[in-house]
């Protein structure tokens, strides 16, 4: 018969307090001490420990993953507005001058739609893409607004 071990013994408790205390996430809590997330959640609920009012300071949240934070697309257009310039003529038109069919899309060329699928004019912008992205800088600022969008017609 296989004894079973508790969850939290009181030296994961010691170091649970001492980790909340430094202001590590639940998620970093609970892969520092080897349980799931929600068991450290209800823990420090059990031990009516708190992070204070919403006002409160906290530390930034540091993450002990493998992999790190995926950028989000806003940080990406903003990283791509500085690397090219963030061009003065928000809605001009993007001049999709290398157009191709779909057996002729690759890696390297904008996948941007033209037309209408199934049209007699139905083809992919071509022109180059940003380094590792599927659209070209006319593109790729057409498909990640951020606010209120103005513009309804693909170019």
């Amino acid at each position: 018969m296989i004894a079973i071990q508790p969850t939290w013994t009181p030296e994961r408790v010691e170091q649970l307090k001492s980790y909340f205390e430094a202001g590590l996430s639940c998620r970093d809590i609970a892969f520092s001490i080897g349980v799931s997330r929600n068991a450290v959640i209800g823990k420090l609920s059990r031990l009516n420990l708190t992070r204070g009012t919403a006002g409160a300071e906290r530390r930034p949240r540091k993450r002990s993953g493998e992999h790190p934070r995926k950028q989000t697309a806003k940080q990406q257009l903003l990283m791509l507005r500085s690397a090219y310039g963030d061009p003065q003529e928000e809605d001009a038109p993007v001049v999709s001058a290398n157009s191709c069919s779909l057996l002729e899309l690759s890696e390297q060329r904008c996948r941007w739609p033209i037309s209408t699928p199934g049209a007699d004019d139905f083809c992919f912008c071509g022109n180059t893409p940003l380094g590792g992205l599927p659209y070209c800088l006319g593109h790729y600022r057409l498909a990640y607004q951020f606010g209120p969008r103005q513009r309804t017609a693909r170019g």
